[in-house]
């Protein structure tokens, strides 16, 4: 079960252009799992910035001269993210925790494939890491558009056995996006397993290389998660059920991992018409509904 906790900042690093946090979170690093998120509140009590934001747990250590602790990645991209990046060693902040499902992970000796965009890639390593102790082979792909952008190359060259590097313009590694090398990776290493954290295109094409290449995919989708458990209804997404039927599903619960070919992709920010409970004038016009209409 999760636990709400007040933390203490303990330590904060620059990873490009990244902000890594550790931050003190007993109760959370002895059931995380690679996958599973924490919401973290943001700004002080006079704060406007009512809610939490979410972010992958990069790691966890669960004794230590602090206790337990959490590693988080932020990127800095607007007033929430700032704030957050801008706190020091001793400064407290409130998050909750651990969230959501997280990847699953094979039962036998597999090959997987681990593609992670941006700072999309923070809960592989974790993964790949509990992957080699199953005794699976793991091959690794990072990308961004940018060499600035790319995260845990280094680590990733310790944690799998190969890694891939790509950026959009060229400035490192192969020029080009992650699915362009992933044919090839998962050619070479024979995955049965293709696992992915990053921006929501990213993992639609990911899916369907992996599809067409007969693995099997989990992708960690990238949904605005304002309350991260499930009430606000604002993360949700079209998802094909095991009965064939697609259900609107809320990421912060029922994700943020699903199955890759599960997903449909193309029409994420709607409501389609055949979807269970999908609003009546959409089944009758055969429209997708907004899903602005979810959370009314």
């Amino acid at each position: 079960m999760p636990v709400q906790v007040r933390s203490e900042v303990v330590s904060t690093r620059r990873a490009g252009i990244y902000h890594v946090l550790t931050l003190t979170a007993d109760g959370v690093p002895e059931t995380t799992r690679p996958g599973h998120f924490v919401g973290v509140a943001i700004g002080d009590m006079t704060s406007g910035l009512l809610l939490r934001r979410a972010f992958s747990i990069y790691g966890v250590q669960q004794r230590g001269i602090y206790g337990g602790t959490v590693d988080i990645v932020v990127a800095a991209t607007g007033p929430g993210t700032r704030w957050l990046a801008q706190r020091h060693r001793g400064d407290q902040v409130e998050l909750v925790g651990p969230l959501g499902r997280p990847f699953m992970l094979p039962r036998e000796p597999v090959s997987c494939t681990l593609v992670g965009g941006g700072y999309g890639s923070a809960p592989l390593f974790m993964l790949a890491e509990q992957l080699r102790q199953r005794g699976c082979r793991v091959d690794m792909i990072l990308g961004a558009s940018t060499e600035e952008k790319l995260f845990g190359v280094l680590e990733g060259k310790r944690a799998a056995s190969t890694v891939t590097i790509t950026t959009e313009d060229g400035s490192l590694g192969e020029t080009g996006r992650v699915t362009d090398a992933l044919p090839e990776v998962m050619e070479r290493a024979g995955s049965e397993v293709v696992y992915a954290c990053g921006p929501m295109g990213m993992l639609a094409s990911v899916a369907e290389v992996a599809a067409e290449r007969g693995a099997y995919s989990q992708c960690a989708v990238e949904e605005a998660m304002a309350c991260g458990i499930g009430v606000c209804m604002s993360c949700v997404l079209p998802v094909i059920g095991n009965d064939g039927v697609t259900r609107m599903v809320r990421s912060c619960v029922e994700g943020p991992v699903f199955q890759g070919d599960r997903v449909r992709w193309a029409d994420i920010g709607t409501i389609p018409p055949d979807t269970l409970g999908a609003p009546e004038a959409a089944k009758r016009d055969g429209v997708a509904g907004s899903v602005a209409g979810v959370s009314s």
